[in-house]
């Protein structure tokens, strides 16, 4: 057992109620209702696409008290329509779309909406709304409540075949992968729309990431455990997915389920997917953390990095585990003129490999040979579709690596981690766009075969990064650029042609860092446990251990970090990760 923290929170320091289960959920509701006072009352409960409606709908009718229960499907398009009206964003790609415009307005009939409208204006008594979109429905409502989901819980749900597309029944489809596509590049977009302009509104926020463990919370106390987390250093909650090439190392490291088959990714700091947990009292609740960047995207950003993205937050972290696995698929990602065109993101994938943990024979693919032909090697991957062969040694050059190597990776360049590593992998946000051109003749965990993209490569691969150009600008391009009293700064990369700079710090005393108005991302690297301080007292002292990544919000400034506990006199190391100021 290791001392990685798998379930960080943010303890919320004011005092407020969590509800458990769905008969005190109802209690709570029951009780504020009535303190509305008479008359007609209409009550909407929001719902982000992934809910199990069938689960919520029967906990709450048999709870609460109403004399009308609409369910806001029924002013939708019919499902024929949606599904015309989603096609040119969901594409007949299996994995890739194009980032939708839609609204989740959109999604409904107005001529429906008008008649909904007049039926409550002559009802009597206590109506509820429910669903996705509910909010939409009446002119105004007395008590909004709002049903969350994180996305990495989504996405089993859709594995399990336990939830619909927006207007759609369609959770049975054989391929799950098309449930995920159309959630990634419609669902969650439109979803998101509504949800940030409810925000301030949301009278009570549900909890229903765990099956049959309903909990609520006000809107005010999550808005406090909101508050609390921007102004501290704070962790999002990894996720960890076993995978065809996945390894061993994270079951030691990070204290996982020791019969699992492997564990191939950690999702450790990916916002848009993570959970952020709140802890009131002794109760954790669950929000997904993008909410946090939605909320205070100037605070938590930083001004320059909030012009240039917006409500996104353009860096993530991840593990790749090989231990005792297998390669990655040999890989390219798409230039930035590619992805915006194809798909409508506005930057691209660019990444690197920070070797967190490697044994000795460890290596990863990077760039070409430099006799590569671009047409053989086309032609061989074209054929390795009929043959189940490829020679990837043939065409990329295959480089040695060790524990703590830095390997940029800008986007074009083609790419594959070897096994028996542990990747520290750096990159922007834009994380499904991966283009495998070979994948050593496996199948994925749903027995299917991986998808191939080598049309999609081949229009992105940078046929002059080969060996030369690689060993220059891509392995280990580390420089010193500073030192203190027991610490020593390097610049790590990225590459020139990527907006995220990393900076390792080596240390056995006290390191002085600043946000400088920028979001930071650190892990520590090197070292059993560290703290991180804030010289002018504004946050509480935090404590990490080996491994585990967090956040720094850009307006906190200046920090320190230091040894700790079990790692006083040892050399500790950390990497951080900001975007470049232009």
């Amino acid at each position: 057992m290791t001392n990685y923290n798998n379930a960080p929170f943010v303890q919320v320091k004011e005092f407020f109620p969590v509800w458990n289960g769905w008969e005190k959920i109802c209690t709570e509701l029951n009780k504020t209702i009535a303190e509305l006072g008479d008359g007609n009352k209409v009550i909407v409960i929001e719902t982000y696409q992934g809910v199990i409606h069938e689960e919520l709908v029967s906990g709450l009718q048999d709870g609460l008290e109403y004399d009308q229960w609409l369910n806001s499907n029924t002013s939708m398009k019919s499902e024929e329509a949606i599904k015309d009206m989603v096609q040119p964003d969901v594409t007949e790609d299996r994995i890739f779309g194009y980032l939708t415009r839609l609204n989740i307005s959109d999604f409904y009939d107005q001529k429906k909406i008008d008649n909904t409208r007049n039926l409550l204006a002559i009802s009597e008594g206590i109506t509820i709304i429910y669903g996705t979109g509910a909010s939409l429905i009446p002119n105004s409502w007395d008590l909004l409540v709002y049903a969350d989901m994180a996305r990495w819980e989504i996405q089993m749900r859709m594995r399990k075949h336990l939830v619909d597309n927006i207007g759609m029944k369609n959770r049975d489809t054989e391929d799950w992968m098309l449930l995920y596509k159309q959630g990634f590049f419609v669902d969650w977009r439109a979803c998101d729309r509504l949800k940030k302009k409810l925000f301030r509104k949301w009278d009570f926020v549900l909890d229903t990431n765990k099956i049959r463990e309903p909990k609520m919370i006000s809107g005010e106390a999550i808005r406090s455990g909101f508050d609390q987390a921007i102004h501290q250093p704070f962790s999002v909650v990894p996720f960890f997915d076993p995978g065809p090439w996945g390894g061993q190392w994270m079951k030691e490291h990070c204290n996982l389920d020791k019969s699992a088959v492997n564990y191939a990714w950690c999702f450790n700091c990916v916002p848009e997917e993570n959970s952020l947990y709140l802890k009131f009292g002794e109760e954790i609740f669950e929000t997904p953390s993008i909410n946090l960047v939605f909320l205070y995207p100037e605070k938590l950003l930083g001004d320059s990095v909030h012009a240039r993205f917006g409500d996104e937050f353009p860096i993530r972290f991840d593990f790749l585990d090989t231990f005792g696995g297998g390669n990655l698929s040999l890989q390219v990602h798409p230039l930035t003129e590619y992805i915006q065109e194809k798909f409508g993101l506005h930057y691209t994938q660019d990444e690197s490999y920070y070797m967190l943990d490697a044994e000795e024979g460890a290596f990863v693919y990077l760039g070409f040979r430099k006799d590569v032909v671009p047409d053989n090697m086309i032609a061989d991957l074209e054929a390795s579709k009929k043959t189940g062969l490829f020679d990837a040694e043939k065409h990329v050059k295959k480089w040695p690596i060790k524990k703590h190597d830095h390997v940029l990776i800008p986007a074009g360049t083609v790419h594959c981690s070897g096994e028996n590593s542990l990747v520290l992998e750096i990159s922007a946000t834009p994380y499904i766009f991966t283009f495998k051109l070979w994948d050593w003749g496996r199948l994925g965990m749903d027995g299917k075969p991986r998808p191939i993209n080598i049309e999609h490569g081949k229009a992105n691969i940078k046929w002059d990064r080969t060996e030369e150009w690689v060993k220059r600008e891509l392995i280990n391009a580390i420089e010193q650029v500073s030192e203190g009293d027991g610490w020593v700064e390097e610049r790590t990369g990225l590459h020139e042609r990527e907006f995220i700079e990393t900076r390792r710090h080596w240390f056995t005393k006290t390191v002085p860092h600043d946000t400088k108005g920028t979001v930071n991302v650190l892990c520590l690297v090197e070292g059993k446990e560290a703290i991180v301080e804030s010289p002018s007292s504004l946050f509480d002292p935090f404590v990490v251990h080996f491994a585990e990544t967090w956040i720094m919000p850009a307006h906190l400034g200046a920090y320190t970090i230091r040894p700790l506990g079990e790692g006083l006199g040892q050399k500790c190391g950390t990497m951080k990760a900001f975007v470049r100021h232009t």
